[in-house]
């Protein structure tokens, strides 16, 4: 299935999605909710990195391995577009190996379905 990966930007879009769902593994934090307002042929997702995981360079690289996970998920996973998603970095995600960042998200969001 090809879908496209839609940031989300409304502040009240992230207020609705951090009263959803939640469901936590050792390198983010993943929000989950149904938007009423959202289109179901995208992928609703926001990758945020906080300021305490380090510089520009660093947040910025891990929102670009959040992407490709994403992007992998979307593929190999038969994803629900009906949910919006919010992806919280933790600290240690920057050190972690790509893998198995990917295996622990993959997990987590087969338990969405």
């Amino acid at each position: 299935m090809k879908s496209k990966i839609l940031s989300l930007s409304k502040s009240e879009d992230f207020k609705n999605l951090l009263n959803g769902r939640k469901i936590s593994n050792s390198y983010s934090t993943i929000f989950i909710k149904k938007i009423s307002s959202k289109n179901n042929k995208m992928l609703n997702v926001a990758i945020v990195t906080k300021k305490k995981i380090g510089n520009a360079v660093f947040r910025n690289r891990i929102k670009r391995r959040m992407r490709s996970i994403l992007r992998d998920a979307i593929k190999t996973i038969n994803m629900n577009l009906n949910y919006s998603y919010l992806f919280i970095a933790k600290k240690n995600i920057y050190d972690a190996n790509y893998k198995m960042i990917k295996d622990s998200i993959f997990k987590d969001l087969n338990k969405v379905r």
